[in-house]
C-alpha cells in the first residue's frame, strides 16, 4: 500500500504541477494556478500520516517506510527548485517571460551551482533522518526498526556521494573552450 501510495503522490506532484501551470499561463489565471501548486506539499502530508498510520496498525517497519521517508526529503530538500525551474520554462513558453537563466557551465561559478544542489541533498537526507528517527521512536522496538535505520545510512550514503561529486567542480573545475573565451573577450572590451 505504502509503495502504491508513493507512485501515486509522485504522479499526482507531476498532474497538480502541470495543472498549476497550465491555469497559471494557459487560462492566465495565475493566483489560482499558484492555489494549485502550493497544494503539492499537500501530499506528502498524506503520505506522511499514511505511512504512520501503517506503523500504528502494527505493519512491520520495512524497505517501504524508509522510501517513503527518503521521498518525503526528497521533496523536501529538491521540491522547490525544481518547480521553480519548471516555473520559469513555462512562463518562457506560455507567458512572454525571457528565458530562464542556464546555470553556469565553467569554472567556480559551476563549483557553486553544483554545491547548492549538494546542499538540497544534505536538507534531503536530514529530513528524511529526523523522520526515520520519529518512525524508530514510533515503533519503539529497536528489534524491528532495523530496515528504518539502515534507511538512514542509504540517505547520508547518497548525500555522501553526491558531495564528492559536486567536490569534483571545485577541484577540477571545468574550463571554458578557447573559442568561447574568445567570444566573449570582444564583450569585455566593449564595456
Amino acid at each position: 500500500m505504502i509503495v502504491t501510495l508513493i507512485v501515486i503522490c509522485e504522479v499526482g506532484f507531476w498532474a497538480l504541477l502541470a495543472a498549476g501551470l497550465a491555469t497559471r499561463y494557459v487560462l492566465r489565471m495565475p493566483r489560482a494556478g499558484m492555489v494549485l501548486l502550493l497544494c503539492e506539499p499537500l501530499l506528502e502530508v498524506v503520505l506522511l500520516v499514511v505511512t504512520a498510520m501503517d506503523l500504528k496498525n502494527g505493519a512491520d517497519p520495512s524497505w517501504k517506510h524508509g522510501l517513503a521517508a527518503l521521498y518525503i526529503g526528497y521533496t523536501v530538500g529538491h521540491g522547490h527548485r525544481t518547480v521553480r525551474w519548471i516555473d520559469g520554462h513555462a512562463a518562457h513558453r506560455f507567458g512572454g517571460a525571457p528565458p530562464p537563466a542556464r546555470p553556469p557551465r565553467y569554472g567556480m561559478a559551476r563549483a557553486r551551482h553544483e554545491g547548492m544542489i549538494w546542499v538540497g541533498t544534505l536538507v534531503a537526507a536530514a529530513v528524511a533522518t529526523a523522520l526515520l528517527q520519529l518512525a524508530v521512536w514510533y515503533v519503539g522496538d529497536a528489534s524491528r526498526a532495523g530496515s528504518l535505520q539502515s534507511w538512514m545510512h542509504v540517505s547520508w550514503r547518497a548525500a555522501g556521494i553526491h558531495g564528492l561529486i559536486a567536490l569534483t567542480y571545485m577541484i577540477w573545475p571545468k574550463k571554458a573552450p578557447e573559442h568561447e573565451k574568445s567570444e566573449r573577450e570582444p564583450e569585455r572590451i566593449k564595456r
